[in-house]
C-alpha cells in the first residue's frame, strides 16, 4: 500500500498520467473530425483531397504522438519509462521521425492552399522550403541519437526554430487576405508559433547547448554511428526519478498537447476550402477596387 501511494505521488508518474490521457483525448477528437469531415457528421464540412490528406498526416502525428506520450523516452540518455523493446530509442525515434514529417507537411499543404487561393507568392514559396528544412532537422536528430552528441540536438531544433519562422512569415502575408473564423485562425496560429519561437530561443535550443558542454568539459566519449545505432535500439534505461526527468517534462508536455492540437486544426482550416474562395473575395473586392495591386 505504501509503495503504491509513493508511486501515485510521484511527480512523474502524475506528469505521465496526464499525458495519456491527453492523448487518448487527441485520438478521440481526431476521429470525430475523421467522421465529421468524410460525411458521417451534420456539419457543412466535405471531404476533398487536400482535407484526406491532411487527415492521414494529421493521424500519423496525433498517433505517433501519443504513443511517445504512452512510452516517454529520452533519446541521447537512453531513458524511459516502461522497460519494453518498443521503449526503445530506435523505435521512438522512428516514430517521431514519421509524426514530425507528417506535421511539417500539414503546414506546407496549409500554407500553399491558401497561398494559391490568395495568390500570395510568398506563402506559396514559404510551403516549398518547410518540409526540406525539417528533413534536415531530422537527420540532425538521428545523428544526436546514435552518436550521443547533444550538439545536434541544438542544432535540429534551431532548424525547427527557423521553419516555423518561415511558417509565420507566410501566415503573416495572408493574414490581410481572409476575413471572418479564417483570419481568428491565421491570429491563433502565428500568436502560437510565437510562443513556440520564444521557448525553442530561451529554453530548449540553450538547454542543449548546455548539455553540450558538460559531456565536452567532462570528455565524455562520442558513439560511433554504426555502434550507436545499435546501442539506440538494445540499450535503455528505466527511470521514474524526476531528476532525470525534469527538463523534459516542459517540452514534452507543450509538444504532445498544444502541437497536436495545431495539427487537428490545420485538418479544420484545409476542409474549408470550398467557403475560403468566397471569403477571400469578400475581404479584397473593395481593397483591390480602391488601390492599384501591391506585390506579392
Amino acid at each position: 500500500m505504501r509503495a503504491q501511494s509513493r508511486a501515485l505521488s510521484n511527480p512523474v508518474a502524475l506528469w505521465w498520467a496526464m499525458l495519456t490521457l491527453v492523448s487518448l483525448a487527441n485520438i478521440a477528437f481526431w476521429f470525430i473530425l475523421y467522421r465529421q469531415l468524410n460525411g458521417g457528421g451534420s456539419g457543412a464540412l466535405g471531404p476533398s483531397s487536400e482535407t484526406g490528406s491532411m487527415l492521414v498526416l494529421s493521424g500519423a502525428y496525433v498517433f505517433g504522438c501519443a504513443f511517445r506520450s504512452v512510452l516517454p523516452r529520452a533519446d541521447v540518455q537512453r531513458i524511459c519509462l516502461v522497460d519494453s523493446w518498443l521503449s526503445s530509442i530506435f523505435v521512438g525515434r522512428s516514430v517521431a521521425t514519421i509524426a514530425e514529417i507528417a506535421f511539417a507537411a500539414q503546414w506546407a499543404i496549409i500554407l500553399a492552399q491558401l497561398g494559391a487561393i490568395a495568390d500570395a507568392e510568398t506563402a506559396i514559396n514559404m510551403a516549398r522550403i518547410i518540409v526540406p528544412l525539417i528533413v534536415v532537422a531530422e537527420i540532425c536528430s538521428w545523428y544526436a541519437v546514435v552518436t550521443k552528441n547533444f550538439l545536434y540536438n541544438a542544432i535540429e531544433n534551431s532548424l525547427w526554430a527557423v521553419a516555423f519562422l518561415f511558417v509565420g512569415i507566410g501566415l503573416g502575408r495572408l493574414l490581410p487576405e481572409f476575413d471572418g473564423v479564417v483570419r481568428w485562425l491565421l491570429i491563433a496560429g502565428l500568436v502560437g508559433i510565437a510562443c513556440y519561437l520564444a521557448f525553442l530561443v530561451v529554453v530548449d535550443v540553450p538547454m542543449y547547448v548546455k548539455r553540450w558542454r558538460i559531456e565536452r568539459a567532462a570528455g565524455t566519449p562520442l558513439l560511433h554511428p554504426l555502434v550507436g545505432l545499435r546501442d539506440s535500439a538494445t540499450r535503455w534505461t528505466v527511470t521514474h526519478d524526476i531528476a532525470h526527468w525534469r527538463e523534459e517534462i516542459a517540452w514534452m508536455s507543450l509538444y504532445f498537447s498544444a502541437a497536436v492540437w495545431g495539427s487537428l486544426a490545420l485538418c479544420a482550416l484545409s476542409a474549408m476550402n470550398d467557403q475560403l474562395p468566397n471569403k477571400h473575395a469578400q475581404a479584397t473586392a473593395p481593397a483591390a477596387i480602391e488601390r492599384p495591386a501591391t506585390l506579392r
